[in-house]
């Protein structure tokens, strides 16, 4: 983020909108410049060099701290730990600690195990790539009743096949 240039666009009277438009940052913080800027009188003249405004930053402009969670499973981590070694599914983790006085959700150990072994729930699609005529899916199955010309219901089965290369299906 280039602060010289929300500090340029500021002194040119731009919108907050348009600052967070144009440097792609919120307006929330383009807000917090603007304030700083008038209360450090860098609205007008020239503006000092960009290691000279990142000191005044420092001095003059509190950041907001990120309120730190912690999660209702930290307390039984050597019990999750221990069950997860042994093999034990989350949900069956869970319950574990329900017995134990744990009142959080299911959700929470789940969110915290995969914190811990990085979740492994990932879904790749690979593209096979073939040649006319080289490969098709075929697929056969029972149907239900259907009426035939006389208006008798009899057994239907379907055969459809798909075409890898074009899913055209027969």
């Amino acid at each position: 983020m280039d602060i010289r240039e929300i500090l340029r666009q500021i002194a040119a009277g731009e919108s907050d909108r348009a600052i967070s438009r144009n440097m792609r940052v919120d307006r929330g913080t383009v807000k917090r410049y603007r304030s700083w800027a008038k209360q450090e009188g860098l609205l007008s003249g020239e503006l000092p060099s960009i290691e000279a405004l990142e000191q005044r930053l420092k001095a003059g402009l509190t950041t907001v701290a990120v309120p730190q969670n912690q999660s209702s499973v930290e307390a039984y981590r050597a019990q999750v730990v221990e069950l997860r070694e042994q093999g034990v599914n989350i949900k069956t983790v869970w319950r574990r600690l329900v017995e134990r006085g744990f009142s959080g959700s299911m959700h929470a150990v789940y969110r915290f195990v995969w914190q811990l072994e990085g979740q492994s729930t990932a879904t790749v699609t690979v593209r096979v790539e073939r040649e006319p005529g080289e490969e098709a899916q075929v697929d056969f199955g029972y149907a239900g009743y259907l009426l035939d010309e006389q208006g008798q219901r009899r057994k239907a089965w379907v055969f459809v096949m798909v075409l890898a290369w074009c899913q055209d299906r027969y």
